[in-house]
């Protein structure tokens, strides 16, 4: 049945040969980071099965993060129904793919003259399926696991400090106020 820790070094090896470019051709990652979680979904949905059972809430597994140039890859385990608040990346680029489970992404807008969120975007991500987003987009990002019952797993590659970018929280109403969680998270790193 194998573990999580051969899978995980290919999906990283992968975003590695493409960030190592200094800004990645990002359709040409997702292509490829797609076709290895496509591959066989029930296969990773079993090797990841681990991650997904140790229900420690909103989790952060650390893959890689370099300062030179900024690279963050890491996994998300988002328990059933999570939603990050609203997160802003227009410092960097970044893709998102799940990788087990729904997730739901959500991109808004502030408009320019009241400040208010306008709902720009809603994508939905079945395993393999990614978005990605250039530096500069201006806009504001959220995420939802879908499931009401299952943890969902999801990969980013950021073309910056991920760690430092607040994830949990509950959903918020779309004309809310950027918040950030009130506790910062541990980040986990896993060897192997």
């Amino acid at each position: 049945m194998g573990t999580h820790r051969h899978i995980l070094k290919t999906l990283r090896s992968i975003a590695l040969d493409h960030a190592n470019a200094g800004h990645p051709d990002l359709a040409s990652m997702a292509r490829e980071l797609g076709s290895e979680v496509h591959r066989d979904a029930a296969a990773l949905a079993s090797r990841l099965a681990s991650l997904r059972k140790r229900q420690q809430g909103f989790e952060r597994f650390v893959l890689t993060r370099r300062n030179t140039p900024p690279l963050s890859i890491v996994v998300m385990a988002w328990p059933a129904n999570h939603a990050s608040p609203l997160s802003d990346h227009s410092d960097s680029w970044g893709l998102e793919m799940a990788l087990v489970g729904a997730l739901e992404v959500q991109s808004f807008q502030a408009e320019a003259s009241s400040g208010e969120l306008i709902l720009q975007g809603r994508e939905w991500l079945g395993p393999g399926d990614g978005l990605w987003f250039e530096r500069d987009t201006r806009q504001l990002r959220r995420c939802r696991n879908l499931s009401r019952h299952e943890t969902a797993l999801s990969l980013h590659v950021y073309g910056a400090d991920l760690t430092e970018h607040p994830a949990s929280g509950q959903a918020r109403p779309a004309g809310a106020l950027i918040a950030a969680p009130s506790h910062r998270l541990a980040a986990s790193r896993l060897h192997g």
